[in-house]
């Protein structure tokens, strides 16, 4: 899909270097209680679609068992947490556009950080719907390759039926793209191919990205990260160009 290998190359090493495993189970439990609060307390994944992708996503976090277990246990009983989706939407330094997704219990704490980590790092919280153009969303589905044992061209020809879009085929893993929409045909149809994701989730693709200076695309890298240490943040969405430069210098980070 032209123009979103590097926006999703970055997404895709970020989550591999991130070592705060914490947050990830923290935020992989807010998906877990979500998915069972919106659909009438409903704890059983064989008939909780938004369920059996949450627990696949806490497993690619590599959360344990027993883990993913109690969390479904507590969502589905009286004293379960309460969680509402908040979005918001903001510039940083050097014209980055921002879609902020947070999962939270409490929306005036929440609004606060946000805003506050806007103010403080030169960049400005908007109002909802000013910047949701710039990003296309869409369904996205990651596979471990060293899952797959069958051929790439002929499991391609099969996602096609299931809505993909288009596909991208990196090193360790292989990611599918399909419209919003059909989000739900691809989940379905990859059980009925017996294929396990790795993750899965809708994700706000930039239309349009920009191209920065190495030392000012580490200034928007460093937001990004303070956006993702905030328990509330689920996910967070920008127009920053992953340039061949920013690679590089990443690599040599590791």
């Amino acid at each position: 899909m032209a123009g979103h290998s590097k926006w999703a190359n970055i997404k895709h090493r970020k989550g591999a270097q991130d070592k705060k495993r914490a947050k990830q189970f923290t935020r992989a439990i807010k998906e877990i209680t979500v998915a069972i609060k919106e659909n009438n307390q409903n704890g059983d994944p064989d008939s909780n679609p938004a369920l059996r992708n949450a627990i696949q996503n806490a497993k690619g976090v590599n959360m344990p068992k027993d883990t993913i277990e109690r969390a479904i246990k507590k969502a589905s009983g009286a004293d379960a947490d309460t969680y509402e989706q908040m979005t918001f939407e903001g510039y940083g330094p050097h014209g980055i556009a921002f879609f902020i997704e947070c999962t939270t219990d409490n929306a005036n704490r929440t609004i606060s950080s946000v805003r506050s980590i806007f103010s403080k790092n030169g960049g400005s919280l908007g109002t909802n719907g000013s910047l949701e153009f710039l990003f296309d969303r869409k369904g996205v589905f990651t596979l471990d390759k060293t899952e797959i044992d069958r051929d790439f061209e002929l499991l391609q020809l099969e996602l096609i039926e299931g809505g993909a879009e288009s596909f991208e085929n990196h090193e360790d893993v292989f990611i599918i793209y399909t419209e919003f929409t059909d989000f739900g045909k691809m989940a379905q149809h990859l059980e009925a191919l017996n294929i396990e994701t790795k993750n899965a989730e809708l994700q706000r693709i930039p239309l349009n990205t920009i191209e920065l200076p190495l030392k000012e695309s580490r200034q928007i890298l460093n937001l990004i990260e303070k956006f993702e240490d905030d328990d509330d943040v689920q996910n967070v969405f920008h127009t920053l160009e992953f340039t061949e430069e920013l690679e590089l210098a990443l690599d040599e980070e590791e």
